[in-house]
């Protein structure tokens, strides 16, 4: 569950494009690529953020201090604003160069998205916006769960995406440095990666939530009111963080195996692809004594819960047999009810069985052998 199969998901379809194309045409070609519009009411704004921990080395490079690069997407005013790039070219680069795809290097930074860039945020009307954390799978950078964040935000949550650098393919800082994936390279080091990722999120929270944050935004946030979301290993370490920063009020994980035990008493969820259960989940399960759920989706994959199979759709890749966008949608609606029941105190009845709405997703049902 922790891979980043980009060969079967958006390499498979940039592969079988270009295939098709006469030699020398991929360029000009290409078709446009673009993520479904957000669902909630709000306009979304983005900015982007560039943290440096004093008090810590980075794990993969200890003669550094540790950086993040965070995407900050929230409910905005209506502005016509530039709209937002999806990545920039370097990590666009890095992702094609690592698949060896015949493929122009800049082909992801094509993707129009939802959100216009640095316009002011909408200010809430009663209490501040809940804050929403993303942290991406191993070797995947943030911009792989923008359509999950531009949805959230435009339903009132400001959503920050972090990227861990030397654990993908490629992150960019403002002075135009690139961190490679160093732990990709890099045996045995996954339950180091769990750690080091909730400690860059712990870190995060601190630098928006304390007494003088790094984003002028953060004034609109309710500090009482905070979740951490992630894919893969990204799921994996927002889990994990239940267990060690009480502003963490709940948890939900998208197909990533617990390489840390996790026991705690605060909501989890876990989503699952269709294959059988996860043996970590099942050995963590019962340690989880407050509220989860745990779902499985029917004839989903690994790369489901990311922007990937909407991308690979568009480049010709057949998503199997769930459409693409419903991939995506239903990663949209069951996170966005787990983040409403935990984080808004409302009751979403998608979360308490099996729904008509999406017959392919089973509810607390995943004992399988």
């Amino acid at each position: 569950m922790t891979g980043f199969p980009v060969r079967k998901v958006l390499g498979a379809a940039l592969a079988l494009l270009v295939a098709t194309l006469p030699i020398g045409a991929a360029a000009s070609a290409a078709p446009a690529l673009s993520l479904p519009r957000p669902t909630g009411p709000y306009a979304v704004g983005t900015t982007t953020l560039h943290l440096t921990d004093p008090a810590r080395a980075d794990p993969w490079r200890p003669d550094v201090r540790r950086e993040l690069m965070v995407s900050l997407w929230y409910p905005a005013r209506p502005d016509d604003g530039p709209a937002a790039p999806y990545t920039t070219a370097a990590v666009s680069s890095r992702i094609v160069a690592a698949e060896g795809l015949p493929l122009p290097p800049d082909v992801l930074t094509t993707v129009a998205t939802n959100a216009r860039r640095d316009v002011p945020v909408r200010p809430p009307a009663g209490r501040g916006w809940p804050l929403v954390v993303l942290s991406p799978g191993f070797s995947l950078s943030r911009e792989s769960l923008t359509g999950l964040a531009e949805d959230l935000a435009a339903r009132g949550y400001v959503v920050a995406g972090v990227d861990h650098p030397y654990e993908a393919r490629g992150v960019e800082f403002p002075d135009g440095r690139v961190a490679e994936c160093l732990a990709c390279e890099l045996d045995g080091v996954l339950p180091k990666v769990v750690r080091g990722r909730a400690a860059d999120v712990s870190f995060l929270l601190d630098r928006l939530t304390g007494a003088r944050p790094a984003w002028r935004g953060a004034r609109y946030l309710d500090r009482r009111r905070i979740a951490v979301v992630g894919h893969s290993i990204g799921g994996a370490s927002a889990a994990h963080l239940l267990t060690t920063d009480r502003r963490v009020d709940a948890a939900a994980d998208l197909d990533g195996t617990l390489f840390v035990p996790v026991a705690t008493n605060r909501p989890l969820l876990l989503v699952g692809a269709d294959r059988p259960a996860d043996a970590s989940w099942t050995r963590d399960w019962p340690g989880v004594t407050g509220w989860k759920r745990w779902l499985t989706v029917a004839g989903t994959g690994h790369m489901s819960f990311t922007d990937r199979p909407v991308l690979g759709a568009q480049l010709g890749l057949d998503p199997g047999a769930v459409p693409a966008e419903r991939q995506l949608l239903i990663t949209r609606e069951y996170v966005a009810a787990f983040l409403d029941v935990h984080l808004r105190h409302r009751h979403r009845p998608l979360l308490d069985g099996p729904s008509p709405a999406f017959p392919e997703v089973a509810v607390d049902t995943p004992l399988r052998n």
